[in-house]
């Protein structure tokens, strides 16, 4: 028998939504439901196939998410909803003093954390650093004639990012704050958590290597020419991947 505790779920076929859900239906506490704008999508059948409840619902349209979110105990205040997990960005304006002020995808991000925590509704948030998963769709990784090359702008092979393993670490994140929320022992309402291991690209490049069993090398590209990109990539180079002070793995985010 499912749960009663509904967990609705944005971007539900991404990388990150998906792996969230595949971790409730493993766990078995709450009830995924996917939220999409297309329910009878290819990737929505496929989640309706595993027994995943999808409903249709819009960011750009606020009736149809009043809707799909009623019954949640986690997502929306207007609708009930109990608590709210953020998906989260530091904003890189603040942490450089303004240095950097260019980086919008960060920005927006912040803005919301910063107003779910003036919201009065219980929330958290999670702070990600690099997806381990995309530097090969994001193209990162480059084919040589011996092995591999790892190139990115800003920063040099000694220099330290803050990385996430989206598919094994944030659905177990998210899965902690569900089961602590109402904790009050544990204070988690208003708190942002990173969710990161930080490494050298000297050390990246090495697990790189050992897994494909490859000679694989780092290079310090030029900039792409894009203003937004090119400041994260230094924002990050110069400030260790932005999450240093924070402990890894955070004792907060263990499940009971």
């Amino acid at each position: 028998m499912s749960s009663s505790r509904i967990v609705s779920v944005f971007g539900a076929t991404g990388l990150q939504g998906s792996a969230v859900i595949k971790m409730l239906l493993k766990d078995g506490t709450f009830t995924p439901r996917a939220i999409s704008r297309n329910p009878e999508s290819d990737a929505s059948l496929k989640l309706k196939a595993r027994g995943v409840e999808v409903v249709k619902g819009d960011s750009g349209d606020k009736p149809s998410l009043v809707d799909a979110l009623r019954g949640s105990e986690a997502v929306f205040a207007e609708v009930g909803v109990k608590f709210f997990i953020f998906s989260s960005l530091p904003s890189i304006t603040k942490l450089s003093g303004g240095k950097y002020q260019n980086v919008v995808h960060y920005e927006d991000k912040a803005a919301v954390e910063e107003y779910l925590k003036s919201s009065g509704l219980l929330n958290a948030s999670l702070l990600l650093g690099g997806f381990l998963e995309g530097y090969w769709r994001s193209h990162l990784l480059h084919k040589t004639a011996t092995g591999f090359d790892f190139g990115v702008p800003s920063f040099t092979a000694t220099d330290r990012e803050a990385f996430t393993w989206v598919e094994r670490d944030v659905p177990a994140a998210a899965l902690a704050l569900l089961k602590n929320y109402t904790d009050q022992s544990k204070n988690i309402s208003g708190k942002s958590y990173p969710v990161v291991t930080t490494l050298s690209y000297t050390e990246l490049v090495a697990k790189t290597a050992k897994v494909l069993d490859a000679e694989v090398t780092f290079t310090t590209r030029p900039n792409f020419g894009l203003l937004p990109v090119d400041e994260m990539f230094a924002a990050h180079a110069e400030y260790s991947g932005l999450y240093t002070a924070e402990p890894e793995p955070n004792p907060d985010l263990q499940v009971p």
